[in-house]
């Protein structure tokens, strides 16, 4: 019987904690980085410019500040295209046929990436103009 209409809570599932249970956990994250990488053109997108993002920090020396800014925009905008990977696959598989609702969901995962893009924009811009501007 499903738990879904009915008041109370579901059973309480043991939480596995065998070795080889959390290994496999692993594995299953990288297979899903692996799949992220080596077919989402915009997360290779995402990372060649956050490489040279870093590559440009470690030319410029920059400080420790700068470092945890960066580091979170970066990983924040892959997260967020991780996400959105996500999102479309499993409306992918729920339903073939075009609904508005599908459209949607597709819609706002690609609309949060960009609102995370347009953000480690800003904080390249914050991060690196003062450094760039100081060597012309």
């Amino acid at each position: 019987m499903s738990h879904r209409h009915t008041l109370e809570p579901p059973p309480r599932r043991r939480i596995d904690r065998r070795m080889g249970s959390l290994i496999a956990a692993f594995g299953y994250a990288f297979a899903g980085l692996k799949y992220l990488v080596s077919t989402q053109r915009n997360a290779q997108i995402h990372l060649l410019v956050g490489s040279c993002a870093v590559a440009l920090g470690v030319a410029l020396g920059l400080e420790r500040w700068e470092w945890l800014s960066l580091v979170f925009v970066i990983t924040l905008v892959l997260a967020a295209e991780g996400l959105n990977t996500a999102i479309e696959a499993a409306v992918d598989v729920a339903t073939s046929v075009r609904h508005p609702l599908a459209k949607v969901a597709k819609d706002v995962a690609a609309g949060t990436v960009l609102i995370c893009a347009i953000a480690a924009v800003i904080v390249g811009c914050i991060v690196f103009l003062p450094h760039l501007l100081t060597r012309l």
